[in-house]
């Protein structure tokens, strides 16, 4: 019991920072450093949609709270952009408050979410603030993609369903994938969706990543399942907004479960940031053409990283996942970090992404410019001996 001076036992299983233990090494590093290790875009926003395009004579308020379920304007260019009902759309504070407010509607402590891992480095404390118990299912890395649609969709079924238990109340998704970069195809989400079916489960699609598909049309999973599935998204990763700490989400057809989870976030956040909203609608309503040259500069920065790690190119996102097990000696994964860190790399462990991955490490090829990427990339070649 947390009385005082005790804090909730959830905290116990919660981490600072992915560097904990290195994050003093980090601070140390002198010269040019290859911060490759957060998801963010080199990029700025489209002219027209940065902060100090906002302006309060045009717009006035700009310090006044937006309505809770999101500013008018960009509920409309939503609306228009998405093709649903208003009453199924929530503005929150980024893609991690979409989540959490989710988390806090439909989980009961000791309730279990399915995680397809490698996942997010964050949904796990997500879950666990919300006092639920994630449990990973390994399934990205472990598909076979040369078996037919219907084989690979009862393939994904059965693998879903093998995890699954009376705890169980939903499953996290998302694809294009942090960190494989894997895109899943059609008949890997109908399997995903068989499962969270046949057992009554809800479906949390992490659809962040969606206009950074490459190797093949994203397909929101809203569509596959509108009946159960809470499609989040971010204006973070698509427009170059990580700092607006803008997000919203697309609820289940009956409008009633997004007002449900509005009473969660109303009683959190109550609002996303006003200007970022009104950058948001403006990017929404006149930015086609940058997220174009957007998506070709990412495509591109991702395909140089890859080629010259002597990797596949990635199917869509930002990262590269990469097994480095044959260069780790006795120190281990951690070991190998370190080294990245006294060459000014900063990188991420696989295991901040699933525990069966403490061979691997993941890259952001967007996170500086491409130049600055390249020369990161070139140092971790040379330690992979490439």
């Amino acid at each position: 019991m947390p009385r005082h001076p005790r804090l909730a036992p959830a905290l116990d299983h919660l981490t600072g920072s992915l560097f904990s233990e290195l994050s003093s090494r980090i601070a140390g590093l002198q010269g040019e450093v290859f911060a490759l290790h957060v998801g963010d875009s080199w990029l700025e926003p489209p002219p027209g949609a940065r902060t100090e395009d906002i302006r309060h004579a045009e717009h006035g308020g700009l310090n006044r709270y937006a309505q809770p379920q999101g500013h008018p304007r960009l509920l409309d260019a939503l609306q228009e952009t998405y093709g649903v009902e208003r009453a199924r759309l929530l503005v929150t504070t980024g893609a991690t408050g979409a989540l959490g407010a989710i988390c806090s509607a439909l989980v009961s402590p000791g309730d279990e979410v399915l995680i397809c891992a490698p996942y997010w480095p964050l949904i796990k404390g997500v879950v666990r603030t919300c006092r639920g118990v994630p449990r990973e299912l390994d399934l990205y890395l472990e598909l076979d993609r040369d078996l037919p649609p219907a084989e690979a969709r009862r393939a994904v079924a059965d693998r879903v369903a093998s995890a699954i238990t009376d705890r169980t109340v939903a499953i996290y998704v998302n694809s294009p994938n942090n960190p494989t970069g894997m895109v899943l195809r059609e008949a890997e989400l109908l399997g995903l969706v068989d499962a969270a079916r046949a057992h009554d489960l809800w479906i949390w699609s992490d659809a962040v990543y969606e206009h950074h598909a490459y190797a093949r049309p994203d397909v929101p999973l809203r569509e596959l399942a509108p009946e159960r599935t809470f499609e989040v998204h971010s204006f973070s990763k698509a427009w170059a907004m990580a700092g607006n700490r803008c997000g919203f989400f697309i609820g289940p057809q009956d409008p009633h479960h997004t007002a449900q989870v509005r009473k969660i976030s109303t009683h959190t956040f109550y609002s996303a940031p006003t200007v970022s909203q009104l950058a948001g609608a403006e990017v929404l309503e006149r930015g086609a053409d940058w997220l174009q040259a957007c998506r070709t500069a990412y495509q591109v920065a991702g395909d140089r990283a890859a080629e010259r790690l002597g990797v596949a190119p990635p199917e869509g996102g930002t990262f590269l996942f990469l097994d480095v097990a044959e260069h780790l000696d006795e120190r281990g994964l951690r070991g190998f970090l370190i080294d990245c860190i006294d060459r000014n790399l900063v990188i991420v462990p696989g295991t901040s992404c699933g525990a069966s991955y403490g061979t691997f490490v993941r890259l952001c090829f967007t996170g500086a410019r491409p130049d600055v990427v390249l020369r990161g990339v070139e140092v971790l070649a040379g330690l992979l001996g490439r």
